[in-house]
């Protein structure tokens, strides 16, 4: 009986030790799983699920009481790493590359828009040319009606009155020039003819050794030139009569479209404000009234400036003796419409008939008299006459003169420089209206920053 007690303390300190045995590999067993499956989640909290420090985490990964870490059991599964992220597509393009395509596709937008533009008008060019023609006309005979407006003269008198008398004027000159050129055409054609004769005696007695035998060679090929196309000037002359047609529906559009502005010219641009979006109607409500004071500058301005070329020029070659003066002046008047180019064309035609009707001499003198009164006009008449309302650089003139006649031949060269004043005003105004705003909600300049800021009146667009 003494040796049962000593039996059973010896089975119950084995069992006691394979507990103690079973409940640290347990113990194990979960702090492997924590380190396995929770590994970033202890990296972002700095504790592990039993709250334990990660200070603490080496000394309990050498529980194993060999200094290495646990290795994890073989059943267990390792999480795959997650694949990089990869970066938006817009953002690994670089900046300017960004900037550069959004301008691209908005200029070829608006190339295709001008481009449709452009169909459009050269499909319906005569239309248009008609109704800029009576814009311009409009913009000449408007202070008038208004004029007799202000001495209580009805609107509908005063409109009929002004289209009568200026499209009689119109018609008067043209019937003038018609006239004249019918009468001087057959002295004009002797006159021609001596003149080349003596200019063919000038050029063989000239320093420039012409001899008789290129002069008859040139003047065979100029024959021989004009018989080989004489289909192409048969042709011509039968467009011809499509071309008088044409000029006389533009006529009949100009006059009708000139009376309809002139009576009624404000409740039409009424009409046209709302075509425009409500939130661009105030700035361009604005913008009208001061383009069409520039366009009205612009063509009472030219007409003064084309009056006096024509006078001066005309008096300079009719005391020269030149023949057909006064319609060589009505021509000088009409091609100073077109700025700069037109000085030129109709001073050189005057230079030509001066040649070939008096000689050398005589034409030398009419070249000094249209140089003389050209140079008087643009350093005086116009800077004078203009003044700032019409502030176009030269270099923008002569590429609009030469774009408009491209697209649209005289017409086009005509109406090229007011629609480029027109547009430099508009965009002006716009862009000063687009600031007003920022202006008004910025804070007041102080001390001497002050006396260079001029300041913004805002008025509500008329």
């Amino acid at each position: 009986m003494s040796r049962v007690p000593g039996w059973l303390s010896r089975v119950g300190a084995g069992l006691t030790e394979m507990g103690d045995r079973l409940n640290a590999r347990r113990a194990q067993a979960e702090k492997d799983d924590d380190f396995d499956g929770g590994d970033d989640f202890g990296r972002s909290n700095g504790t592990d699920r039993g709250g334990t420090d990660s200070a603490d985490a080496p000394a309990a990964s050498t529980a194993n009481g060999n200094g290495t870490p646990p290795q994890p059991p073989s059943d267990t599964l390792v999480a795959a790493p997650a694949p990089a992220a990869r970066p938006d597509p817009a953002a690994a393009v670089p900046w300017g590359m960004r900037v550069a395509a959004e301008a691209g596709w908005r200029l070829l937008v608006l190339a295709g828009t001008v481009w449709v533009l452009m169909r459009v008008i050269s499909a319906v060019q005569l239309v248009v040319l008609a109704f800029v023609a009576a814009l311009l006309i409009t913009a000449l005979l408007q202070p008038t009606v208004a004029r007799l407006r202000r001495y209580g003269v009805p609107r509908g008198l005063a409109t009929a009155l002004t289209a009568t008398l200026g499209f009689v004027v119109m018609g008067l000159v043209g019937w003038f020039v018609v006239w004249q050129v019918m009468e001087n055409i057959d002295n004009l054609s002797d006159q021609i003819q001596d003149g080349i004769d003596e200019l063919q005696r000038w050029l063989l007695n000239s320093p420039f050794h012409v001899t008789e035998d290129q002069i008859k060679d040139i003047a065979k090929s100029l024959r021989e030139a004009v018989g080989a196309n004489t289909d192409e000037i048969t042709s011509a002359g039968l467009e011809g009569v499509t071309v008088i047609v044409e000029a006389l529906t533009g006529i009949l559009l100009t006059m009708f479209s000139t009376l309809f502005l002139l009576y009624d010219g404000k409740r039409i641009w009424q009409w046209t404000l709302k075509l425009v979006p409500a939130a661009a109607r105030p700035g361009v409500a604005g913008a009208g009234p001061r383009a069409w004071r520039t366009l009205t500058a612009y063509v009472r301005g030219t007409v003064i400036v084309a009056l006096i070329d024509a006078i001066f020029i005309g008096l300079g070659i009719f005391f020269l003796d030149v023949p057909m003066a006064v319609p060589l002046a009505v021509f000088i008047f009409l091609f100073a419409f077109i700025p700069l180019v037109g000085a030129v064309v109709s001073g050189a035609l005057a230079v030509v008939v001066a040649l070939v009707t008096q000689g050398v001499f005589t034409a030398v003198m009419a070249l000094l008299v249209v140089l003389a009164v050209q140079q008087i006009e643009g350093h005086i008449l116009q800077p004078f006459i203009l003044g700032r309302a019409v502030r176009v650089h030269p270099l923008a003139v002569v590429l609009s003169v030469a774009a408009g006649g491209m697209v649209a031949g005289i017409g086009g060269a005509v109406v090229a420089v007011p629609l480029v004043a027109v547009t430099n005003t508009v965009v002006g105004y716009l862009r000063s209206y687009s600031q007003e705003p920022a202006l008004r909600t910025s804070p007041v300049p102080r001390g001497a920053t002050a006396t260079g800021v001029a300041p913004v009146e805002h008025r509500p667009p008329s």
